[in-house]
């Protein structure tokens, strides 16, 4: 199960299909195509309709959080009628660089969780630098039907306590990195129950793919490595993550 991908990325743009048909074959069942902004959303659509499982997601990025103009805000709403998403995101704080300001930010984040509570969807959330105001809003506008912390990249006991509040983590190639030793230790310590596998494709190859193309043909490679540091089957990974996946977005 594939919580996090964007087939919609021009890397794609030369194999797109030939790899999506692979993807059965190779052992690939499910694959949530997380949406960044307005101007992606109509190739997102075409993409999830043409590919049964690819399953959509509707939301704003943080690094496009001023998209969210009062008539975007009738857009997204209408989509969402229409076009039954299975989680808003990718939506949350991205403090990297300067820009957006953070107050623009934080209101189009708060704003997002409100819909997703509204429309009774989980949430995909992206958090750079912005742990620990992240962790805050998320405990006060939180929608009931919890989400994904994607690519996680904090701390275990951060990790923790969003698994305490019913909320999955998303672990993908980071954890293949020499540098990778947060991560790693996440995929120790966290019981299985609470982990998504994720490539974030086209970014974070795992090893041995680091710095090329990433896609979910690379998947099992960060199933085996979460099964070596746990000490299980490469099967239990793929079985428990996949049952996370099915529970959390509702697909199938």
């Amino acid at each position: 199960f594939e919580s996090h991908s964007h087939y919609d990325d021009p890397a794609f743009d030369h194999d797109r299909d030939e790899l999506l048909l692979n993807m059965e074959e190779n052992g690939v069942g499910h694959i949530i195509c997380a949406a960044a902004n307005f101007d992606d959303t109509d190739r997102i659509i075409e993409l999830t309709r043409k590919y049964p499982f690819c399953h959509l997601t509707l939301g704003v990025h943080p690094n496009y959080a001023l998209q969210l103009t009062p008539d975007n805000r009738i857009r997204l709403e209408q989509l969402i009628k229409s076009e039954k998403p299975c989680a808003i995101g990718e939506i949350g704080l991205d403090y990297h660089y300067d820009e957006p300001d953070p107050k623009d930010q934080r209101e189009a984040f708060i704003y997002q969780l409100k819909l997703a509570e509204h429309y009774d969807l989980p949430v995909i959330i992206h958090s750079r630098d912005a742990a620990e105001e992240t962790l805050e809003i998320m405990k006060e506008y939180g929608p009931s039907r919890k989400g994904v912390i994607h690519c996680f990249s904090s701390s275990y006991e951060l990790a923790k306590e969003y698994a305490s509040m019913g909320y999955y983590i998303g672990i993908g190639g980071v954890v293949t990195f020499k540098n990778g030793r947060k991560l790693r230790e996440i995929a120790e310590k966290l019981p299985l129950e609470h982990i998504l596998l994720e490539t974030d494709c086209p970014y974070l190859a795992p090893v041995p793919h680091r710095g090329e193309r990433n896609s979910s043909l690379y998947l099992p490679l960060i199933a085996q490595e979460i099964a070596n540091i746990k000490g299980i089957s490469y099967e239990e990974v793929v079985s428990v993550t996949e049952a996370n996946g099915l529970r959390l977005f509702g697909v199938k």
